[in-house]
């Protein structure tokens, strides 16, 4: 008896001690763990289905527009879901689920503060939108055949472009199929044939211009262009001098607008707003090439004074006007050659000498006779999003919207003219919207160099070209009359996979334009 009582003693002190271990611990901490692990396993399971995604991004369109898609809409029937493009591979574990906390987080916080009301859901749609949530590796886990059967020559040539290149000029999948996830009528991931909006080329010749305009004195006219249906203001700019460039007491002041040197130009001709798409089609279907000519053939073809045909440009890949619209809409995306063989066209097609403006010209007409950063009154650090401050109080938008369209107040696409007051001069949109094409080669120390004291001067040497006036993305800071920039010709024509690459049509930038002027006649008398 004694040796059985001290047995079941000895047993359960045994059981206390088991369960006071640091085994039966780690045991329960085990189980626990296990038991959170799968809780926020099925969780994520739970909140990766396409109708938990939902419940946050209530873009009207979203769910039709990835319905109509090919990842949705294919002959394979095969669905793509919304994880599979938005998140990393779930292969590469430590990244997706890392990028599905930070992002559903992120998408909580928004639907509980914000009123979706509120959102430009047109803009969210697009390419500078896009590239931020399509991881590559994401598109390159199903599409890991980038050769499949039945693709264009085309195809092959790009994707390997994309092949060698991927690394190097850090291209993305999503750059060239925008619409492979979420289906958009005005994309089109193909060469374009015919001239958007046009749908008959052969227009009634009654409606077509068969002269052009006759200038017998110094004062604005309206071009129209023979055999087109095409016309545009130009406005008689007098000459002058003026102060070019900017100190540094100016804000958002830069280097290479200094020094200040006082510059006179002569009088001449500007286009009242930027070239349109209803201008550059007609350039375009009177010029176009099928693109079988080399462009060294182009060059000294079109270089030749006496060339009775201008050859233009080939047909672009997709929709050059992002389908945001064409007529007066301004024309982008073509390359600084392009935007001088339109002037060769329309000067040949009206017996005048049109061509890009110089730099000196572009300013002074953009400050209508005004020494101030813009051409309206304001201070730029007050409509500009940069500094401290910003972070707390928004910038002020109420006078400069009536002038430019920029940043803030673009909807991230280009505006027709209508939607702005002109300069002094009569000049719409030379501040945003576009940048604006120059005949100068960019040199930061080109004011330097110059003197103090010079008439209408024209940099020759350099590699990049000058653009001015900013875009519809641009900060207020940068659409200043006197901020410069330039071409990033390579980077511009980065996803183009074409060899050699177009010297008509840039594949990656989308703010660029360009206006026109005109010289006089030294017998009209301009002053």
């Amino acid at each position: 008896m004694t040796d059985n009582r001290f047995a079941n003693r000895y047993s359960s002190e045994k059981k206390k001690s088991f369960f006071r271990g640091k085994t039966f611990i780690l045991l329960i901490g085990a189980l626990l763990g296990a038991g959170i692990v799968i809780a926020a396993y099925k969780t994520s399971v739970y909140f990766s289905t396409d109708e938990s995604c939902m419940i946050c991004h209530v873009h009207p369109h979203v769910e039709a527009s990835w319905k109509l898609s090919k990842h949705v809409n294919n002959r394979s029937g095969v669905k793509t879901h919304c994880v599979a493009c938005h998140l990393p591979p779930q292969n590469n574990t430590w990244k997706h689920y890392s990028a599905k906390a930070q992002l559903g987080l992120k998408d909580v916080w928004s639907y509980l503060t914000k009123d979706s009301a509120d959102f430009n859901w047109d803009s969210k749609s697009e390419l500078e939108n896009a590239v931020k949530y399509i991881p590559n590796e994401s598109c390159k886990e199903c599409h890991q055949n980038l050769f499949p059967e039945g693709i264009s020559n085309d195809g092959i040539t790009a994707h390997l472009y994309y092949d060698e290149n991927e690394k190097k000029l850090n291209l993305q999948c999503i750059s060239c199929h925008l619409d492979a996830g979420h289906y958009n009528p005005n994309y089109n991931h193909s060469k374009m044939t015919g001239i958007p909006g046009i749908t008959n080329s052969s227009a009634d010749p009654k409606t077509l211009f068969t002269d052009t305009v006759k200038i017998t004195s110094f004062n604005d006219y309206i071009e129209q262009i023979p055999g087109t249906q095409a016309s545009f203001k130009m406005i008689a700019i007098p000459g002058g001098t003026f102060e070019m460039g900017s100190t540094d007491k100016e804000p958002f002041h830069k280097a290479d607008e200094a020094p200040v040197r006082n510059v006179t130009v002569s009088p001449f001709f500007m286009a009242e707003v930027e070239v349109t798409w209803d201008q550059y089609w007609a350039f375009y279907g009177n010029t176009m090439s099928e693109g079988r000519t080399p462009p060294e053939t182009v060059y000294a073809n079109n270089s030749n004074p006496n060339v009775d045909a201008i050859s233009g440009p080939t047909p672009p890949f997709g929709f050059p006007d992002q389908g945001w619209g064409g007529g007066d809409r301004p024309a982008i995306t073509m390359t600084h050659y392009a935007a001088e063989t339109f002037c060769q066209w329309l000067s040949k097609k009206t017996g005048k000498k049109y061509r890009l403006p110089t730099e000196a010209e572009w300013e002074y007409a953009a400050r209508g006779g005004t020494q101030t950063p813009y051409f309206f009154a304001g201070n730029p650090k007050d409509f500009s999003n940069q500094g401290f401050w910003r972070k707390f109080f928004d910038a002020k938008t109420d006078s400069i919207s009536s002038f430019v369209i920029y940043g803030n107040n673009s909807q991230n696409r280009t505006q027709e003219p209508d939607n702005v007051l002109p300069n002094p001069f009569g000049l719409k949109n030379m501040l945003g919207n576009v940048m604006e094409y120059c005949a100068d080669k960019y040199k930061a120390d080109a004011y330097a160099k110059s003197g103090n004291n010079v008439k209408d001067p024209l940099v020759t040497e350099g590699t990049e070209w000058v653009v001015r006036g900013g875009n519809y993305t641009s900060d207020a800071a940068d659409v200043r009359c006197a901020a410069r920039d330039y071409t990033k010709h390579d980077a511009w024509l980065k996803t183009d996979p074409q060899q050699p690459k177009s010297i008509w049509w840039y594949s990656d930038i989308r703010g660029i334009g360009f206006r026109v002027v005109c010289e006089p006649d030294a017998s009209i008398g301009a002053k």
